[in-house]
């Protein structure tokens, strides 16, 4: 596979985490009720990025936390023999709080499926709201995102790689192609 196209740089991908956060300030009148949770592993940074973004606006501080879904997974003995664990760190009141799920691609929509079941393990939230940096379709399930950075329709012979600076050491969203 080769890469077809760079989709987002450093400078868009700090433009679409910006617009994610006025967008989830806006749809939820403020940020007083609001938890983001990024999806191990990249959407872990992004959360924290996002949170950033949100603090610079409404100069209010919005929890962070982290989710690992290794054993929620439907296709966990397909993965690796020895899959890695992570650890979940959620800390806030469920049952008041609007949680933001944070990731960095939708495709099937098993993985968000697997964070909500490991969600409501913990408590249930008054809302679950989706943020995803890109939305690639194909979904096998009917999960629908809440707040989209960018909308990019694939083949499945298609692959979108997201590398974020805090993981990878830059910025940059690819599509690798045939």
């Amino acid at each position: 596979m080769q890469v077809k196209a760079n989709l987002l740089d450093k400078q868009a991908m700090a433009r679409v985490l910006t617009r994610i956060a006025h967008e989830i300030i806006e749809r939820n009148k403020g940020v007083d009720d609001v938890y983001l949770v990024g999806i191990h592993r990249r959407g872990v940074p992004l959360a924290e990025r996002i949170a950033a973004e949100i603090f610079q606006i409404e100069g209010k501080q919005v929890g962070v936390g982290t989710l690992d879904i290794t054993f929620y997974r439907d296709d966990l003995s397909l993965l690796a023999d020895n899959p890695v664990v992570r650890g979940s760190d959620v800390q806030c009141n469920m049952p008041e709080t609007t949680i933001v799920l944070v990731d960095d691609v939708l495709f099937t929509g098993r993985t968000v499926r697997a964070a909500i079941d490991a969600l409501f393990d913990m408590g249930r939230p008054k809302q679950i709201q989706l943020a995803v940096l890109i939305d690639r379709g194909h979904r096998e399930l009917p999960i629908r995102p809440d707040f989209i950075g960018k909308n990019v329709p694939t083949s499945r012979q298609e692959r979108i790689e997201v590398e974020i600076e805090e993981i990878d050491e830059q910025d940059d969203v690819l599509l690798y192609g045939p």
